[in-house]
């Protein structure tokens, strides 16, 4: 299960180490299995150029508090306001699968929309000319909802086995499912319009989860790791690599009960990111360097 995928402790806080125990079980590098066939659609970037990935550094702007039962899949910021959507995992009763806008002073959602939790599991979600698209984990189903009234417009389904992350670059969905491979939707037909392969220097770069389009590049959280990609999204290379170990080991110190960090929300106007993680205590906004 997408929540369940353990890494030894003594790891985690070693980027390097992740992907070299990830690569010894054949796990980073994919094989052409978890390459798309999908017909009247492109998959980009088959030779892409090898660009090294830079270490990217933060800086800490200000701390806000996040409820500790949001299972957090989707983070955006849409005209100052900050949403969230979130899981519902089985062995944890108290989480649910909702979304809405997050009030800043408690950090907690202010319920908009809430999945059945016995049909469907929330993941990612993202706002597009007036519309909230949401994603769902193992169903294949997605849900559109008026982002004014979060009145639940149409479903519509997709062919990826999973739904994990969703972005949008203002004229496409953008999708993760946890391989290596995002996929551009049209966001009215829901076709696929393209793939796009990423890669860390030569090896494809898997368990990609939640997505942040930002001028003309992807950020997004690997899953099981302290670290954030930033992704060219014209090739799809990585082009740098940021460590939030110590912004997790602040979290475990108010709650040793949080998992992964997931959830990447920028901040157009202030240059800044917005992070957290599941059951996390805190959101952190950030500014990422250079």
């Amino acid at each position: 299960m997408k929540y369940l995928f353990y890494i030894p402790s003594n790891l985690k806080n070693n980027f390097v180490s992740i992907f070299s125990l990830l690569l010894s079980f054949g796990i980073l590098v994919g094989c052409s299995s978890d390459k798309k066939e999908t017909a009247n659609s492109e998959t980009v970037n088959e030779t892409p150029a090898v660009v090294a990935p830079i270490n990217l550094t933060y800086e800490l702007i200000r701390t806000f508090p996040h409820d500790t039962t949001a299972f957090t899949e989707g983070l955006l910021l849409h005209e100052g306001q900050l949403y969230e959507s979130t899981g519902s995992p089985e062995e944890m009763p108290r989480t649910r699968s909702v979304l809405g806008p997050v009030d800043m002073k408690t950090g907690k959602i202010v319920e908009k929309v809430k999945l059945d939790r016995t049909k469907y599991f929330g993941e990612g979600m993202v706002i597009l000319k007036d519309k909230i698209y949401q994603l769902t984990y193992t169903t294949k189903v997605g849900f559109v909802y008026d982002a004014k009234t979060y009145r639940k417009l149409q479903e519509f389904t997709f062919p990826n086995k999973e739904g994990w992350g969703l972005t949008t670059d203002g004229t496409h969905l953008i999708m993760s499912d946890g391989t290596s491979q995002l996929t551009y939707l049209d966001p009215t037909t829901f076709k696929i319009v393209k793939t796009l392969n990423v890669r860390y220097n030569y090896d494809p770069l898997v368990n990609l989860n939640e997505l942040e389009y930002v001028n003309g590049a992807l950020y997004a959280n690997i899953y099981t790791t302290n670290s954030i990609v930033r992704i060219d999204a014209a090739s799809g290379q990585a082009t740098g690599i940021l460590d939030l170990t110590s912004l997790i080991n602040e979290v475990k110190k108010i709650n040793p009960n949080a998992l992964e960090m997931n959830g990447i929300a920028y901040d157009q106007k202030g240059g800044t990111f917005y992070i957290t993680g599941k059951l996390w205590p805190s959101i952190f906004e950030i500014k990422i360097k250079p």
